[in-house]
């Protein structure tokens, strides 16, 4: 009967997120796990890991900051492998090297103070252990359910800023990238390398703004340029009190993707790296983005998907992302 019951719940969640013109109002993340914890959170699925506080405060804010979550042997391990994928000590198939945009036209220096970020690293072992490691897995769940993709994978290798603050990110809502839903069944899980701190640019959140909606985002007018694909959101409240993610090596923070977030400069010496993976509920789909508001980032993407890889025959923002799914627990369903 316990089954049939969660069988039941699950075709719920399901129709419920298909069904055409569904009031915003509605739970999206409702229960797909068995119900062992009192219903009435909107953005968490029922759990025996997370605390009825922690769920609240999930909620509320739409992050949710872990202490000591990866251990300082894992944190090296991947710090080691990034150096060496900056040295060409290592091809990585289908990874996605960055520079900032004050040093991309000078010439090339094949080490870590070359490469800004690294995306896409799903076909590199070592660094993809991140998206598997049992302590992030576990929370993960508490929000997507039992099937679980890996979906965008990041290194993020901030520079100091070489004073026109192009080594910050402008606010933005990860969802603008994604062509994939519900929103509600996707998490960040973001760890810092090394402590993190206002000085060398850590995240900044407003808090509540994942109760949202998918805003604009576009290339901001800033006097230093900004990174390529670095999309803020166009029209937010500037004044709406927000947070400075301080955190230890090792930390993680857990954040819903229309979650208004960016990051300040980096006004230290040193870089600040950061490892983090976007997951998602195999039970998500994809959409169309052709008539809305993330239109310019699929012609971004297919753009560079052209003059990178050749690409000519036709494409969509959707078969960008069918390629860099990686499935981490559980069952392949739709994505």
């Amino acid at each position: 009967m316990q089954g049939q019951g969660r069988a039941a719940s699950r075709l719920d969640t399901v129709l419920r997120h298909l069904r055409p013109g569904r009031p915003a109002a509605l739970p999206t993340s409702a229960q797909i796990g068995a119900a062992t914890n009192p219903v009435g959170f909107h953005y968490t699925l029922d759990n025996d890991l997370l605390t009825p506080e922690q769920r609240h405060f999930y909620d509320e804010n739409g992050y949710l900051l872990i202490k000591n979550l990866v251990s300082d042997e894992d944190i090296e391990r991947f710090r080691n492998e990034f150096i060496k994928i900056c040295k060409k000590e290592i091809q990585v198939p289908g990874l996605i090297a960055m520079r900032d945009v004050t040093i991309a036209k000078s010439e090339f220096v094949a080490d870590e103070k070359a490469i800004t970020k690294i995306q896409d690293f799903q076909e590199d072992a070592e660094l993809f252990r991140y998206c598997t490691l049992p302590q992030i897995l576990k929370y993960v769940e508490c929000f997507t359910g039992p099937n679980i993709m890996a979906m965008h994978t990041m290194l993020i290798n901030k520079p100091p800023d070489p004073g026109k603050m192009s080594s910050r990110h402008p606010m933005h809502q990860d969802l603008h990238y994604f062509p994939f839903r519900p929103a509600d069944l996707i998490v960040a899980a973001w760890t810092a390398m090394e402590r993190v701190d206002r000085s060398n640019g850590c995240l900044v959140v407003l808090p509540g703004t994942h109760k949202g909606s998918l805003k604009q985002h576009d290339y901001p007018e800033w006097e230093g340029g900004v990174n390529k694909m670095y999309h803020g959101v166009r029209d937010y409240d500037a004044n709406q009190p927000r947070v400075h993610l301080e955190m230890k090596k090792g930390d993680t923070v857990f954040f819903h993707p229309l979650l208004i977030h960016g990051s300040g400069a980096n006004q230290t010496q040193g870089f600040r790296k950061a490892i983090s993976c976007h997951f998602a509920s195999a039970d998500c789909h994809y959409i169309d983005v052709k008539g809305t508001s993330q239109e310019n980032i699929e012609r971004e993407v297919l753009e560079i998907a052209r003059k990178k890889y050749g690409v000519t025959v036709p494409i969509t923002l959707k078969d960008t992302w069918m390629i860099r799914g990686r499935l981490v627990k559980g069952e392949r369903i739709h994505l």
